[in-house]
């Protein structure tokens, strides 16, 4: 910076120099420990991987996603019941009492039952389809979790680089507020000297003023973007490794957007997961489908008591001679069962199931078009950002050196303070618009991974390689050798 003040036209330079004093004040303030909410842990320093693990670790969406997974991991042992054996068993205790004519004939007994029940489905083909299903739904379900771990690297890349794009901005509002209250007692000193009209003086104060407010705007969309992060993290930080203007600039390999595309179309992980509904959805409807064949269980049963709890006794004296005889019955066979009408149930689930496989195949359609349309949206966006980034780089030299002949002209009468002013302005909007081009870059680079299936934490680690730590925005906003 001190470098570049050296090089620099007098008013530039004076320029430069208040913006300095001004940004470091600035800074202080915002980075102070009062500028966050006491809610969350404390982590002094942010960077990009570091958010990436404590949203991974902290994120509720997530943690959400991982219990709902493990409850639908579930559904496939619970199908697969019931192909297995079922087995079952208790007891009864019954109490008896006979009354006869003669009072002294009367009886009362009580017997006690063990039972035990074994059943096999044999032929159960819904039961098949009710498993293949829910086999299908948790693969849907892994998929979608995969989904949600993709999509939270690409909710902690965007949550970061909007802080950094918030405080780039935030930088050239201060700057731009800087230049203009210098303008403004330029436009006072000449007005003293007889060198210019009160207008200039009103039109300076107006642009110091308008930039004075749009400041105090940009101040809460940094507060804004930091609170986003401490949601994402459950932490608060009081600073963020930056990212250079070294960042390597350039377009997707292969540079064809079909060929995305059609990878997006195998490798989207959303979209896999909506085939693995359908396929759900199809195996459910054949499961109704079968609700209209027989079934057959292989049977089996044990049960030991006396002959009372039989129903053996003799009701003349309660059992042979008087007593009671322990008594073991055993049983096994084949089951069938011939569903015939069961108040319209079969059909009802039929006809539900058609419309739910109708429904995934219209949901998995819509979710093929997004994907086209975000893969085509993205490539198209890198594209652009690159195109944008050289551009406005470009702009902002000269935009710089626009306010530098305007600032002379007004020196030697042959420009008014209007036309300062208006380079100025032109100038910092030239400094956003690069910055913002910047982060589309380096954000639409990102999302054109995830559509295509293939963002990991590996890219990531690849932006993390250029961010500094020494990074301060006040210092950094602008390109150097600008």
């Amino acid at each position: 910076m001190a470098e570049l003040i050296d090089k620099t036209p007098s008013a530039w330079k004076t320029f430069m120099q208040l913006l300095n004093h001004r940004c470091v004040c600035f800074f202080v303030g915002i980075f102070s420990p009062f500028a966050f909410s006491f809610g969350a842990p404390s982590a002094e320093h942010a960077d990009l991987l570091g958010v990436y693990q404590s949203a991974f670790k902290n994120d509720a969406e997530l943690s959400a996603a991982r219990h709902a997974y493990a409850a639908q991991r579930e559904a496939v042992p619970q199908a697969r019941s019931g192909l297995l054996p079922s087995l079952t068993a208790g007891a009864t205790t019954e109490a008896k009492r006979l009354e006869r004519d003669e009072p002294s004939l009367s009886r009362a007994r009580s017997g006690t039952t063990f039972r035990a029940n074994l059943s096999q489905p044999l032929f159960r083909i819904d039961r098949w389809f009710q498993l293949k299903a829910a086999q299908s739904n948790v693969a849907q379900a892994e998929l979608e979790l995969s989904v949600k771990v993709q999509t939270l690297a690409l909710t902690a890349a965007e949550a970061y680089f909007e802080t950094l794009r918030q405080l780039d901005a935030l930088a050239a509002g201060e700057a731009e507020e800087a230049a203009l209250l210098y303008q403004r007692d330029q436009a006072q000193g000449r007005l003293e000297d007889g060198a210019s009209s009160i207008t200039d003086v009103y039109d300076a104060q107006a642009a110091y003023d308008n930039a004075q407010a749009n400041r105090q705007l940009l101040q809460r969309k940094v507060d804004d973007a930091y609170e986003a992060l401490s949601r994402l993290t459950n932490q608060s930080y009081r600073s963020i490794a930056g990212m250079g203007h070294q960042l390597p600039v350039e377009s997707p390999i292969p540079n064809e957007a079909q060929s995305w595309v059609d990878t997006a179309l195998r490798q989207n992980l959303q979209l896999q997961a909506d085939e693995k509904a359908e396929y759900a959805a199809e195996q459910t409807l054949k499961q109704y489908r079968a609700g209209h064949l027989p079934t057959i269980d292989a049977v089996a049963s044990y049960r030991k008591g006396d002959n009372d709890s039989f129903g053996y006794s003799n009701p003349t004296d309660f059992g042979r001679n008087g007593y009671r005889d322990n008594v073991a019955e055993s049983t096994i066979g084949i089951e069938l069962n011939i569903p015939i009408y069961s108040g319209g149930m079969t059909n009802s689930k039929l006809k539900e199931s058609v419309e739910r496989l109708l429904q995934r195949q219209d949901e998995k359609e819509d979710r093929r078009r997004e994907v086209v349309l975000n893969t085509r949206n993205a490539f198209r966006g890198i594209n652009t950002d690159i195109a944008q980034i050289k551009a406005r780089r470009q702009g902002i030299t000269s935009a710089r050196k626009s306010v530098e002949a305007n600032q002379v002209g007004v020196d030697i009468g042959s420009r008014n303070i209007a036309d300062v002013l208006n380079a100025q302005k032109q100038l910092y909007t030239v400094v956003r618009d690069y910055n913002n081009a910047r982060y589309d870059y380096i954000v639409d680079t990102l999302r054109l991974k995830q559509a295509a299936g293939i963002l990991s934490v590996d890219d990531l680690q690849q932006l993390a390689v250029h961010l500094r730590n020494d990074y301060v925005p006040s210092r950094d906003f602008l390109p150097p050798g600008i």
